[in-house]
């Protein structure tokens, strides 16, 4: 049996607002730099996602033969 979570499910997209939220301040410059590494590569998995998705309904309308617009 799995357990559920305990607490209220955090809404989608919310991660991205509590790091805009995050005071700067308080971290260093290496710090600061790790975190846009990390940033980036979530952009970079985003993007790819976006790629993913745009590939597989290029794919479907073709099968289907829809047309844009």
């Amino acid at each position: 049996m799995m357990d559920e979570p305990s607490g209220p499910r955090p809404l989608r997209g919310d991660a991205v607002g509590a790091l805009a939220r995050e005071d700067l301040e308080i971290y260093g410059v290496s710090e600061l730099e790790e975190r846009i590494e990390a940033l980036q590569a979530e952009i970079d998995r985003s993007r790819a996602q976006i790629d993913r998705k745009q590939a597989t309904k290029s794919a479907a309308d073709a099968l289907f033969n829809f047309k844009n617009g």
